[in-house]
């Protein structure tokens, strides 16, 4: 025969919820990295999708993108002419969204270094700036193949959407966010 104890008699816990471990708050910031990353991903390929469709190629962006990286821009004088290669396309979108994936993995931690210190946010803030135009200065300064067929507005407009989306969802995940010099 068991005994079962009293409910009665034993002590209730507290319902607060205690500070988050450390190895949470890690897991939760490579959540919202991976979620912004992908988010900031897709954004850029969107809009490149819409701009190629307008232009009557559909998907010819990334097939120029992926035979730049993985054909070593073979065919690139010409790129007009490119057929559409779903290969290329695919190997590109899965390299484009582990960049986005990394990115957002990196900003995530930033974020969460700013929640801790206020005073880290603007540095956030300026390292992103420094990284908007570095990405195009070096983009105009070794892609000069595939800037005559991507326009460096096309690109910075891309950048530009996908850090108002990666940003708003960032916002969302982290509202009380202060940013002090």
């Amino acid at each position: 025969m068991t005994v079962q104890p009293d409910l009665a008699d034993t002590p209730t816990q507290s319902i607060a919820t205690p500070d988050p471990s450390p190895s949470a708050d890690s897991a939760r910031l490579y959540q919202e990295g991976l979620v912004a990353g992908l988010i900031g991903a897709a954004t850029v390929a969107l809009w490149f999708l819409i701009l190629d469709t307008v232009n009557g190629r559909p998907l010819s962006t990334p097939t120029l993108l992926g035979t730049a990286l993985f054909r070593r821009g073979a065919a690139l004088a010409a790129p007009e002419t490119l057929p559409v290669s779903f290969e290329m396309v695919a190997m590109f979108t899965w390299v484009h969204a582990l960049v986005f994936v990394g990115l957002g993995g990196l900003a995530s931690r930033l974020l969460g270094l700013a929640d801790r210190n206020p005073s880290f946010g603007f540095g956030v803030l300026l390292l992103f700036a420094v990284f908007q135009f570095g990405f195009i200065i070096a983009a105009m300064l070794f892609a000069a193949p595939v800037l005559h067929a991507l326009t460096w507005p096309a690109i910075l407009a891309a950048n530009v959407l996908a850090t108002a989306t990666m940003g708003a969802y960032f916002w969302l995940r982290h509202p009380t966010l202060t940013v002090s010099p």
